[in-house]
């Protein structure tokens, strides 16, 4: 969210070492937020990280096959920056392509509403957001 608060308040330049850093911990960013990989959970769930994702990791490896990369091989961070990536630069693209349409108020509060279905919002997301005139 840290990525889209900061696009609605005028900045373009991010955190580059975030993907990565998520990474190392074993954890993926999909449109929901984050999926940590290193949970008992994964190890029987086979589908990609992220079903819409077109990365190569989405495309060939399962989040139980990750899972138990991640718990034994350095070079599984790798695979998930790779994907973790990807993400970004399709959450960027995404942004630009609401700006450039003029959607980009909605554009935020869907993907608000994807990483808090419940409408859990944190406070210092909706004033970040209400301080570029978006209500979530």
């Amino acid at each position: 969210m840290f990525v889209e608060v900061c696009s609605a308040l005028g900045a373009d330049l991010y955190d580059c070492v975030y993907p990565s850093r998520t990474a190392r911990f074993g954890t993926a960013l999909v449109p929901e937020g984050t999926l940590r990989l290193k949970t008992a959970a994964m190890a029987a769930d086979y589908r990609p990280i992220d079903d819409a994702c077109d990365c190569l990791v989405c495309q060939k490896y399962s989040r139980a096959h990750l899972h138990a990369k991640i718990t034994k091989e350095p070079h599984a961070a790798s695979l998930l920056t790779y994907h973790n990536m990807r993400y970004q630069m399709r959450l960027c693209d995404e942004m630009r392509q609401a700006i450039i349409s003029q959607q980009f108020q909605e554009f935020v509060q869907s993907f608000v509403r994807k990483q808090f279905p419940n409408n859990m919002v944190p406070e210092w997301l909706r004033e970040g957001l209400s301080s570029a005139e978006i209500a979530v």
